[in-house]
């Protein structure tokens, strides 16, 4: 049996599947020889999610999601119409699941799998600590949830050391870095020295109030005026026109470019020397390392904790600007430095965080259970 491929049938199922997940799934379905297919339904309207509705290599069936409360509440609940005709249907070897309790209709879904004495695998971003209202119930539900997987996969290492914690075997915690670009095939063009001129810092993304751009604005504008960068904001939203005002009142230096999305996005990652992502979630950290550009985000996740590192970029406490004003002066004070961050950058995403690297660990676990 090749080392990258599966053998059997994988079902596959998400709550909703989100446009970035195409490339990932498709490279997962090439690697499962009896082929996968995808049960996910759709968001809220309110959510901002835009899904995918068809892939390449891969079948998608269409769950009718019901929803209970909203997805930040502690009571949400989701069910989803459907799984187990699905499941009766492609009567998949192994089933991977979105590790999230909240979804009753997949601890049905397991139950019929293990009466098939058939494996399921979660797949999460870990298990963070929970409090609040009937904080101990979901203490309680989670546990249980998780104790009836076959085994995990968790987005980070700290996801991976949180499921750990919980008393999973950690050889039964796989950890597959969350990944939506392919390894980058060439290295991009080398950088001067020097600046040249003002230092060109990048923002990619929607344009939302948890993004922080405003934040990103307030920084710069308190640098000393030789370190002051040009800003680059690519991206439209909800609340544009704010950040727009506020750039003409403190910080002039700064251009909105719009949306721009595939082949649009290259001249702008080319002519940047540093990527800033100053508040939550963005997708285009990776790329932007894929072009050789340092990296300044806010703590998250954990996702990012694998992605950012010392050697290059910084990692800020969310909504602190003297941090974040700490952090950019830093980059921009030193050309040369900021310039083997960005090699650094390159490498991570080109040997270590990529579609491929991923696909590798799911099959790795799909095919560790087949064994078992």
């Amino acid at each position: 049996m090749m080392e990258h491929i599966f053998p059997g049938r994988v079902g596959l199922q998400q709550r909703v599947l989100p446009t970035y997940r195409g490339l990932f799934l498709d490279t997962l379905a090439n690697a499962c020889n009896m082929g996968l297919s995808v049960f996910a339904g759709k968001p809220l309207q309110n959510e901002g999610i835009a899904p995918i509705d068809k892939l390449q290599n891969a079948q998608i069936v269409q769950a009718k999601n019901r929803y209970f409360r909203d997805p930040s509440s502690s009571m949400f609940l989701c069910w989803q119409s459907g799984f187990l005709p699905w499941l009766e249907e492609w009567q998949p070897d192994v089933l991977i699941v979105e590790a999230n309790p909240r979804y009753p209709a997949t601890r049905i879904a397991i139950a019929w799998m293990h009466r098939k004495g058939r494996k399921v695998i979660g797949w999460g971003l870990g298990a963070p600590t929970i409090g609040g209202p009937l904080a101990g119930l979901r203490r309680w539900e989670r546990m249980g949830f998780l104790g009836s997987l076959d085994a995990i996969i968790a987005y980070s290492k700290r996801g991976a050391e949180e499921y750990q914690q919980l008393g999973l075997p950690p050889d039964k915690v796989y950890v597959a870095f969350n990944a939506v670009d392919p390894a980058p095939i060439f290295p991009p063009a080398a950088k001067p020295a020097q600046f040249g001129g003002k230092a060109t810092v990048l923002f990619v993304g929607r344009l939302q109030s948890r993004k922080r751009v405003d934040l990103l604005l307030r920084a710069c504008a308190g640098l000393p005026p030789d370190l002051q960068p040009h800003v680059m904001v690519i991206g439209d939203g909800p609340v544009r026109e704010e950040y727009e005002n506020l750039a003409r009142r403190i910080y002039p230096n700064a251009e909105f470019g719009g949306a721009k999305h595939g082949e649009e996005l290259e001249p702008y990652f080319a002519k940047a020397d540093l990527f800033v992502l100053p508040g939550m979630g963005g997708l285009a950290i990776q790329q932007a390392m894929a072009h050789g550009l340092p990296v300044i985000v806010a703590h998250g996740d954990g996702t990012q904790d694998d992605l950012v590192r010392r050697e290059n970029g910084w990692q800020v406490p969310p909504d602190d600007l003297h941090a974040l004003t700490a952090a950019l002066r830093k980059a921009l004070s030193d050309p040369a430095q900021l310039r083997r961050m960005g090699e650094a950058s390159y490498r991570i995403v080109a040997e270590e965080i990529n579609v491929e690297s991923m696909v590798r660990v799911f099959v790795r676990s799909l095919n560790s259970l087949n064994q078992a």
